[in-house]
């Protein structure tokens, strides 16, 4: 049943018209290479607009795989496809997977804390997951390959792509455990001397140190670097054609990159360029 008439799930129209308008995303990101202002995270301010970090990004973030399920299960049954091809499946299924790790465990289940965002931030990114998983989805669920002659000859290339994947994948988890455990640390510490002065635990939102694990030693946000790896390894699954997966690929890119920018600035204003050292931002010897 539809949500939308011809928006969820799409109409073929609508799809394309989806698609053509998220591949100018770069074009919207542009400002945050001229304001250095980014109101999440460790840049997150002090504005009394602010809304929860943990429950702003689980529901922000998990917009985009319950799309993607509800058009994959509705939009085959309008257009007439009994069946889809299990590379569908396939890439759907990393999709959700990456998605269940981001917008539902790492938030509710796995952070410490979360610092507090802004109402933009969300917004924001409720609209990047809105026109990335119907373009995702929309190509998975009938506009792109509809049967498993579709995916032939490209078994090697795909099974190489999911190699990729899900080393982007685990490396992404990694790396954000070692980001965790600077929170879990600070709140173990926090916890003991407060049952020794008998005073409340003071929270660990705010805490932050360089971290020096893996990649870590080499770039300031590696678990950036490992999602572009992640979505390469997507695009590779869905080979050339899959355009979504290209677009997908490059707007994280283009948002994530100044970002990452911007927190290298960050770090060097609080520990010092000393302490930072030669660490590049995101990749390794590059940037």
């Amino acid at each position: 049943m539809a949500i939308i008439q011809g928006v969820l799930p799409p109409s073929r129209e609508t799809w394309e018209w989806t698609c053509t308008l998220f591949s100018f995303f770069p074009v919207v990101t542009a400002f945050q290479w001229l304001v250095d202002w980014y109101p999440q995270g460790k840049t997150s301010d002090d504005s009394r607009f602010n809304i929860s970090g943990k429950w702003g990004w689980f529901t922000m973030e998990s917009v985009g795989f319950l799309t993607l399920i509800y058009i994959m299960t509705t939009l085959p049954q309008e257009l007439g496809i009994d069946s889809l091809p299990w590379g569908n499946w396939t890439m759907a299924g990393c999709f959700v997977i990456h998605y269940l790790y981001r917008a539902v465990l790492s938030p509710l289940f796995l952070n410490p804390s979360m610092s507090p965002m802004h109402p933009l931030i969300w917004v924001s990114a409720v609209a990047f997951q809105m026109f990335n998983s119907i373009s995702i989805a929309g190509w998975l669920a009938g506009y792109g390959p509809t049967t498993d002659g579709d995916w032939a000859g490209r078994y090697v290339a795909m099974e190489v792509g999911l190699v990729i994947w899900a080393w982007g994948l685990l490396g992404n988890i990694f790396h954000d455990d070692d980001l965790r455990e600077i929170r879990r640390s600070a709140d173990r510490k926090q916890r003991a001397e407060a049952e020794k002065l008998g005073k409340a635990v003071e929270g660990v939102d705010k805490v932050y140190m360089l971290p020096k694990n893996g990649l870590f030693g080499h770039v300031l946000y590696a678990h950036y670097f490992c999602e572009w790896v992640e979505w390469t390894g997507f695009w590779m699954v869905g080979g050339l054609a899959c355009t979504p997966a290209r677009t997908f690929l490059v707007n994280e890119i283009a948002t994530m990159l100044p970002r990452a920018l911007q927190g290298k600035r960050w770090y060097e204003k609080k520990f010092g360029k000393e302490k930072v050292g030669t660490r590049k931002a995101v990749v390794p010897g590059l940037i």
